[in-house]
């Protein structure tokens, strides 16, 4: 457009700058804004710096303490091997007992713990204080001397673990964009590879190097020693873990507008609740009335049981004929291969901004794995098959991610929406201990695997479906003549006063989110 030229202005945001474009005809003298939808370049630069910040300081924290979560939790299967059943003169039935009845204290406690930490605006503090109360609980384990002991530590270790995973993931939402938020979270999730890699590395070394140390068992110098590492971590993340944009004393004035600024744009509204402490309630209540809710629910539900095997993999390699110290190592290389793939698979999926084939085409290679292992005896399909069946973990990255997206905004029915679906999922990690049966071959959990896998594809069937409708339904408010709801006014109030911007282009702006399919 002949005469056409961009210009800069500053426009005062809740106290900061943030450099607006506009574009200005010679002719008129109307200034309409350039590119609203999207970060100017100044902004840009400002992105990548934050990304780095953020990247550099959030991911580690957040990796290692989930590192530690499954050590916690799965060192028990490792303690089994060792001395931990017979010392405490468990059965089978007490053994199973004492497995699944951590996760019916952890699914209680998802949604309002969430709620909270949503409310309380402090992830360090409170995640942190959860932390060292679970690494104090893992470490007190060491001494227990019955069945009712270790299911009491147990059901404790389910209720103050419980906040960690659903907080880290609402947590994680509040800094990252859709489009970078699958390889985090596959970041993130590598956290509990790792443990199973590297967490029966240190049991055996621990099981071998310890027994009888001070008159105590290597199974208790195990919950000694991670425990108190935990403890250790949880203060770290009271001193060094940010909260979110606007409370990071590392970021300027204008990364904390950025910041907000990028992840209303992804979102089309401001990313913040309505006022009053009834919001966490509303939230709730919102998370409730959302179809998509209760089918993720179900595809998590599926995934966690398929992917249960993880708290007997050591049993699973103790099939293939070796010691228990080379069982446990034997873990190690299905999760690390895990680890490398699953960042592939992430990125992939966030660089193609495609959740559908990423999450589906791992389901038939699993199916494979369990059926090789439910009808071989031979050393290298059997160990080959646990590769194949560890890829349900691929899954796992690309599934945060969606829930995410499929449940954008306010942050109280996200927080409510990601502890509920965690807390469904996790009711598999209940029922399917008990089906771990008829070793060396485990056909009928392994047959039920198979089975979930299927309702997974299925879910992802109808998410994708529900998501497209929706898609069109967006594209369909395109028209100006569509009248807006109170309620949707409302939405676009509030992300035009964070952005600095009308009604009217806050409306234009809303138009152009799509959901990830």
């Amino acid at each position: 457009m002949a005469g056409d030229a961009v210009i800069h202005d500053h426009d005062i945001i809740g106290g900061e700058k943030a450099e607006v474009e506009y574009l200005e005809d010679s002719g008129s003298p109307s200034r309409q804004p350039l590119q609203i939808t999207q970060l100017t370049e100044h902004e840009r630069a400002i992105e990548r710096k934050l990304r780095i910040k953020m990247d550099c300081l959030i991911m580690p924290i957040v990796v290692l303490v989930y590192l530690m979560n499954y050590i916690d939790r799965n060192n028990y299967a490792a303690a089994k091997l060792q001395g931990l059943v017979e010392d405490l003169h468990l059965s089978a039935e007490q053994y199973q007992v004492g497995l699944s009845i951590l996760f019916v204290a952890y699914v209680l406690m998802q949604v309002p713990s969430n709620l909270m930490l949503n409310y309380c605006g402090r992830p360090s503090w409170y995640i942190g204080f959860f932390v060292i109360a679970w690494g104090l609980v893992s470490a007190v384990t060491s001494q227990v001397k019955d069945y009712g002991g270790i299911v009491a530590c147990r059901f404790i270790l389910g209720l103050v673990e419980a906040p960690f995973f659903p907080g880290i993931l609402f947590y994680l939402s509040k800094w990252y964009t859709k489009e970078e938020l699958s390889f985090r979270m596959a970041v993130f999730y590598s956290g509990s590879l790792i443990s199973g890699a590297f967490g029966n590395l240190i049991a055996a070394g621990i099981l071998r190097g310890l027994n009888g140390t001070r008159g105590m068992d290597p199974w208790q110098w195990l919950y000694i020693i991670e425990g108190s590492l935990t403890v250790f971590i949880g203060l770290i993340i009271v001193f060094v873990m940010p909260d979110f944009p606007d409370t990071w004393r590392r970021l300027s004035a204008e990364e904390k507008h950025v910041a907000n600024r990028r992840l209303a744009i992804d979102a089309a509204e401001a990313d913040v609740d309505l006022p009053g402490g009834m919001s966490q309630w509303t939230g709730c209540k919102l998370c409730f009335k959302d179809p998509n809710t209760y089918i993720l629910a179900i595809a998590y539900h599926a995934i966690v049981g398929g992917s249960g095997f993880q708290n007997f993999f050591p049993s699973l390699t103790a099939t293939l004929g070796y010691d228990y110290i080379i069982s446990l190592l034997l873990v190690a290389p299905p999760y690390v291969f895990l680890v490398i793939y699953s960042y592939g698979n992430s990125w992939l999926s966030d660089k193609l901004q495609n959740r559908f084939w990423f999450f589906v085409y791992p389901i038939p290679i699993t199916i494979i794995g369990f059926v090789v292992f439910m009808f071989t005896d031979d050393f290298g399909p059997k160990y080959f098959s646990l590769f194949l069946m560890n890829l349900i973990f691929a899954q796992n990255g690309i599934f945060y991610a969606w829930i995410a997206n499929a449940i954008p905004r306010p942050p109280a029915k996200r927080a409510a929406a990601m502890a509920f679906i965690n807390s469904i999922g996790n009711c598999a990690s209940i029922w399917t201990p008990f089906t771990y049966i008829n070793p060396p071959h485990y056909r009928p959990a392994l047959g039920i695997c198979i089975g979930l896998q299927v309702v997974a594809f299925v879910c992802a069937i109808i998410i994708r479906i529900t998501m497209q409708r929706k898609n069109k339904h967006l594209a369909a408010l395109q028209n100006e003549d569509v009248a807006l709801s109170e309620k949707d006014l409302t939405k676009l109030r509030k992300t035009a006063e964070m952005e600095g911007i009308d009604i009217a282009t806050a409306r234009r702006q809303a138009k152009d989110y799509r959901y990830v399919i």
